[in-house]
């Protein structure tokens, strides 16, 4: 909760952010020289490309929360019992002996959202946060697939 709540502030600022450079934009723009119409483009340009990057890693949080949450509700989460450090994080060599059976459980259902889940947790434990998303985006990939299967079929 206190991570989305973070999150939705970050998104609120944002917005101030945006209506501000806008203003100063168009202020560039109308100023009618060659270079601060370009810098008023840029600077219209540019926050919306933010503006989309930020939408995009909300959407992969609220998404990734449902599956924690019907993977909760199910039993299907990975116990979280790894020894960690005194900041949290799970002691890597504990979660990197660990990630070969989550692994092994993609390979053998490759097609199950829940298995691409786990080893996203498992890559996220080891510290490998590039393949953790990766992972974590074939779960939602996968997820979403069933869940279009499941009204289709209806």
């Amino acid at each position: 909760m206190r991570n989305r709540l973070a999150a939705l502030l970050m998104a609120l600022i944002l917005l101030v952010y945006l209506v501000l450079v806008v203003q100063r934009a168009i202020l560039l723009i109308a100023s009618g020289s060659g270079v601060g119409i370009a810098m008023g483009l840029a600077l219209i340009l540019l926050p919306f490309i933010a503006a989309w990057a930020i939408g995009r890693e909300l959407l992969f949080g609220a998404r990734t929360e449902k599956l924690v949450k019907l993977m909760a509700a199910e039993g299907t989460l990975p116990a979280d019992d790894l020894p960690q450090r005194a900041s949290g994080r799970p002691l890597r060599d504990a979660a990197d002996a660990d990630f070969p059976q989550y692994k092994a459980e993609v390979e053998a259902e490759p097609e199950s959202w829940r298995a691409w889940f786990r080893l996203g947790l498992a890559y996220d434990a080891s510290g490998d946060r590039r393949r953790a998303r990766e992972a974590l985006r074939q779960a939602i990939r996968l997820y979403r697939g069933e869940q279009r299967a499941g009204r289709a079929a209806h």
